[in-house]
């Protein structure tokens, strides 16, 4: 009977020496005496807002710094438009630590995607992209090769003074872009590097030989192009404007035939993200020390 009662004894002092452990830990007691009062942000941030980096972890650092929910804070923060990674932290005595990098833009990718600097592709939703970013589409497993033609389709047709501002590859393999002067060229799923090398070395003296401007060439023949040029706008027979076209065959005179370049790592492909640079601190969780 005595070794039970001092079971008994020693079962409720350790109760009475973990409940309060337990209750500081569950966030049921002690809040008010060690609150969570600044919040610190590193990374170089353009995008991300640190308000609502404040609004994603609030709900979870109420509970003071023994009781924050670091996993469910850090993926309050990762569903952030823009956010790529996150990492959230807690430094004695009072400080959440969230360490962020942001996903930078390099294209659109469909409707409602983008595609990072990095590679990746993340949902567009919430976001407001730069103006200018070109539009790329296809199925996700060929973003390496649709980087890839882009940079060196751009390099192509910028040095004849227009540049690339969609290109696209469907399900097929079959590859269209279209140029930032309007023109939509249809390259097909067979050799799409000679075809394109081919059109934009031949751009030039097309262009110059017609006062239209070329709205479409199908590169998909073995020697030549299929040209539909756009002529000047006439009004019709009942007073409404109308735009005529025409479609010309090109025989190229020369056949690409030195090897392209094999594809590059993605990384090579994309400029790469910036490092962590920036640290700010800001007031979290309002009231007087305890």
């Amino acid at each position: 009977m005595n070794a039970m009662l001092r079971i008994l004894a020693w079962v409720l002092a350790l109760a009475l020496v973990a409940l309060p452990v337990v209750a500081v830990v569950q966030g049921w007691i002690g809040a008010e005496r060690w609150p969570l009062r600044t919040l610190r942000v590193i990374g170089d941030l353009a995008w991300v807002e640190d308000a609502a980096l404040r609004e994603a972890v609030l709900p979870h650092a109420q509970r003071g710094f023994f009781a924050v929910d670091l996993t469910a804070a850090q993926a309050a923060v990762s569903t952030l438009p823009w956010v790529e990674q996150a990492e959230v932290r807690k430094r004695w005595p009072d400080v959440l630590e969230v360490r962020v990098s942001e996903h930078r833009p390099f294209a659109r990718w469909g409707d409602d995607r983008l595609l990072s600097e990095q590679g990746r592709l993340f949902p567009a939703a919430g976001t407001t992209p730069p103006d200018g970013l070109p539009w790329f589409d296809g199925p996700e497993a060929r973003v390496p090769d649709v980087v890839a033609l882009y940079n060196e389709s751009r390099a192509l047709f910028t040095a004849v003074g227009d540049d690339v501002e969609r290109i696209a590859v469907d399900s097929r393999g079959s590859w269209s872009m279209r140029l930032a002067s309007g023109t939509e060229v249809v390259i097909g799923g067979q050799q799409a590097r000679p075809r394109i090398e081919r059109f934009a070395r031949l751009l030039p003296r097309l262009l110059h030989e017609r006062a239209e401007r070329l709205q479409r060439a199908d590169l998909r023949y073995t020697n030549g192009f299929a040209l539909t040029w756009g002529e000047a706008t006439t009004a019709g027979s009942d007073g409404s404007a109308a735009v005529a076209t025409t479609r010309q065959p090109l025989a190229a005179s020369t056949r690409v035939s030195r090897a392209t370049a094999p594809l590059h790592a993605l990384a090579q492909l994309l400029r790469p993200g910036p490092a962590f640079s920036r640290s700010m601190f800001s007031p979290f969780i309002s009231g007087s020390t305890a």
